[in-house]
């Protein structure tokens, strides 16, 4: 009897990467190539007709981002898993993949065991990471260090106005206060998130979940 070969498809902008993938993958006898392509666009059009088990893909294509074309996949073939193969190592990029319902996460330097066993675990519901991606998702992030400021009822107000973009003049307007004390607790605030400019200040507040 026959083993079944689950169905692959590599999506990425470089030949030689989809050259090399295919060659690596020739010898594993449960997975066959089915198809490969260049940009977003060609792979949506032969997932209407076919089937597919695991698709390998990269974030950085000519016509639409990976993240992004990862959102539509799910949306169109639910039992498709997805594995993104990618230079980006930046945790926003990954989170983002994962929040659009990638399987895993690798980087290109991965071993050819990592790209195989991530394959195999993607296919058994896991989610799954090539060893570096592993790495820096157990380092806590710089926000994750930070405790949660104490600031005082009107310094959140303030926070929540700045937030929405409202001016110095504004909240001495609506606060009846004078912009000389708006100023006063905009540095306060700067100070007690150690942070240097309101964009700053409004990341991190908004990470914390102090801001919506």
């Amino acid at each position: 009897m026959s083993q079944y070969k689950y169905k692959m498809a590599i999506v990425d902008d470089h030949p030689i990467v989809i050259e090399g993938l295919k060659n690596l993958l020739a010898a594993q006898p449960d997975l066959e190539i089915t198809g490969s392509f260049t940009t977003g666009t060609e792979f949506l059009v032969f997932l209407k007709d076919h089937v597919v088990d695991v698709v390998l893909l990269d974030i950085t294509l000519p016509d639409i981002s990976g993240i992004e074309l990862c959102k539509e996949i799910r949306m169109m073939a639910p039992q498709t898993f997805v594995l993104a193969l990618s230079n980006h190592n930046e945790r926003s990029m990954i989170f983002q993949m994962l929040h659009n319902g990638a399987s895993g996460y690798l980087l290109k330097n991965a071993s050819a065991n990592e790209l195989i066993n991530s394959i195999h675990e993607a296919l058994e519901g896991k989610v799954t990471f090539s060893n570096s991606i592993r790495e820096i998702m157990s380092m806590p992030h710089l926000t994750e260090f930070r405790e949660k400021p104490a600031i005082t009822k009107r310094e959140l107000e303030i926070l929540k106005l700045i937030a929405q973009g409202e001016t110095t003049a504004g909240m001495a307007e609506s606060l009846f206060l004078s912009k000389l004390t708006i100023e006063t607790h905009r540095r306060n605030l700067l100070q007690k998130f150690a942070v240097k400019n309101v964009a700053q200040l409004i990341s991190i507040a908004t990470q914390q979940g102090i801001v919506p």
